[in-house]
Parts: structure tokens; C-alpha cells; sequence
């Protein structure tokens, strides 16, 4: 005799998270570019919430490199995972290229991890970022990398290009974070962002946490805590929608009113700028967040000034 198991219910997306789309000639030119210069973008391979807004609205994307198969298969992830493709070594000609067409006031590079490469793929993210200051001088560059096997010399390639602002998630908090993340560690992840501050103090650092995967507000703290006392200046809180039934649910939807009082938090225990909404992603607004790093900078340089005089 069989056992029917009843369904397991799942939370039901609220109101709130409803997208707008928008396929207007600048999306949809967009999206041409994309595949005529064969390019890669997270906005599309992670089925990001804000495409639409940020091709359609604002012309921004996020571009992916080292290819588009990822070495690591996270449990919150859409990106493929397996063996990756060779190294592509035009391909940071070709965003930077893109970059140009584009007129991009802000550049954001991420990148799939790239655990078969001994240098975790930093030469060629190094190699973008020159391309695109050489051919944008005016564009400023936040890149967003892996943690690269924890392996300090590959960092130190990547800041030593000199990228405007250094971006790598958190993603979830301690407790979660071995069943949501794959081979990546919290510590390995808050050594990186402290080491990159080390290695270039004006450059401002940035982490991303999602929420809605069994954390509790206790440990959404904690990540704040740890973000700070790792000299993180800019944090991003959003929610985590499930890409396929293949991924991790959705155990908790966090209200407008929620990620206010997060963000708020966020701002007292100083950081330089917050962003947090239920669909508020690591590269959402970018654009405005090193704006406001910058100004940060600029007051406290003019308030040093003012304590020598």
C-alpha cells in the first residue's frame, strides 16, 4: 500500500514583489549588443528582478565574465554550473568596447567562479578593469569576484588594477551558510573584504546579504556586526527569490517596512550607504552607491583637515 505525502506549501509571493517589465528599444538594444559583442551578463544568467528596469530605465547591466559555466553549484544560484569553457582573452577588450557604446557612467563586473584557473580568473578580471579605464577614463568600475580560493595573491592582482569600488557577498549569514553556499566559507568571505581594505584603504568595499532562507533578525545583525568590523563600508539587503524548484524555497518574505528598519540599522552602525528592499540586488543602484562613498571620503578628508589646522 502506497502513502500519498501531502504537498509542501510554499510561501506565496506577496504584492510587493510584482515586477514592471519594460521591452522598449533600449532594452531590446541592448540585449543586441549583448549577443553581438558575445558577452555575458548576471542581469540574465541569475533571472535578476531588476532587468527591466536597469536595461529599459537606467541603460546599466552587470557584466559577467569568464565565461557563463560556473565551477561552484550554490543552492540559491540560477547561474550553470560544470566544466568551464577556455579563458576568452579579447573578452575584456570587448566590455570595455561595450562600455563606450554604452556610455556608462557606472561599469559593474562580476564573474562566475573559477576554481580550475590556479589564479581564480584575477588576471583577467584585472585585465578588464585597465581595458575599461583606458577606453572610459570617466567610467568608474565596481567589480564583484569570487572569493578566488582565499588565496591572498589573487586578490592582490585584482587591487592592484585599482577598481573604483571592491564588491564580494556575503550572501547569508554564518549559520546558513555552509547548506546555502557552495565551497565558499562566512570567514573566508569576511578575510577577503577585510584584505582588500588592507591592500587599498581608499577603496570602499561593499557586501550583499538575501534574505527570506531561515535566518533570524538576531543574525541579520550579526552579519552587519562582522560587515563592520571588517571595515565594509557600503552593505545591500535584499530578498531571495527561488529560481527553479531545483533551488532552495523561500521560507520567509520580509515586508517594505522590514527592510526599512534594516537599512536603517544598517546606516547607525555606519555604514556609508545602504541599500535594502525586497528586490534589491548587489548591483542595484550601483551607481548612486559610489556617489555616496565618494562623498563620504571627501567629508572625512575635510574633517581631518580641519583637526590639523
Amino acid at each position: 500500500m502506497t502513502s500519498c505525502k501531502p504537498p509542501v506549501e510554499r510561501e506565496r509571493k506577496p504584492e510587493w514583489l510584482k515586477i514592471k517589465l519594460n521591452t522598449n528599444d533600449q532594452y531590446t538594444g541592448l540585449k543586441k549588443l549583448m549577443r553581438e559583442n558575445n558577452l555575458n551578463t548576471v542581469c540574465e544568467e541569475a533571472r535578476c528582478p531588476n532587468i527591466h528596469e536597469c536595461w529599459g530605465t537606467r541603460r546599466t547591466a552587470t557584466f559577467m565574465i569568464l565565461g557563463a559555466i560556473c565551477t561552484r553549484a550554490c543552492r540559491f544560484c540560477a547561474v550553470k554550473t560544470g566544466l568551464p569553457n577556455e579563458l576568452d582573452l579579447a573578452e575584456p577588450e570587448r566590455v570595455a568596447d561595450s562600455v563606450v557604446i554604452m556610455n556608462l557612467k557606472h561599469a559593474v563586473v562580476t564573474a562566475v567562479a573559477r576554481d580550475d584557473l590556479k589564479d581564480g580568473g584575477s588576471q583577467v578580471f584585472a585585465e578588464t578593469v585597465r581595458a575599461i579605464r583606458r577606453k572610459n577614463p570617466f567610467t568608474t568600475i565596481e567589480v564583484l569576484p569570487s572569493d578566488m580560493g582565499g588565496v591572498e595573491e589573487n586578490l592582490r592582482t585584482l587591487m592592484d588594477a585599482k577598481p573604483d569600488i571592491l564588491n564580494h557577498n556575503i550572501e547569508t549569514v554564518r549559520r546558513l551558510t555552509p547548506r546555502v553556499r557552495a565551497r565558499a566559507t562566512y570567514d573566508r568571505s569576511l578575510e577577503l573584504l577585510r584584505r582588500a581594505k588592507e591592500m587599498q584603504p581608499e577603496i570602499p568595499t561593499k557586501s550583499s546579504l538575501m534574505l527570506g532562507l531561515g535566518e533570524t533578525w538576531e543574525e541579520i545583525i550579526e552579519v552587519m556586526d562582522d560587515l563592520r568590523a571588517n571595515n565594509v563600508d557600503i552593505m545591500t539587503i535584499g530578498q531571495y527569490l527561488q529560481p527553479t524548484k531545483k533551488h532552495l524555497p523561500v521560507q520567509k518574505y520580509y515586508t517594505p517596512h522590514e527592510f526599512g528598519k534594516l537599512r536603517k540599522i544598517a546606516m547607525e552602525k555606519g555604514f556609508s550607504h545602504c541599500e535594502a528592499g525586497p528586490l534589491v540586488r548587489s548591483s542595484y543602484h550601483a551607481d548612486e552607491q559610489v556617489n555616496a562613498a565618494a562623498k563620504q571620503r571627501q567629508a572625512a578628508g575635510e574633517m581631518q583637515l580641519v583637526g590639523q589646522e
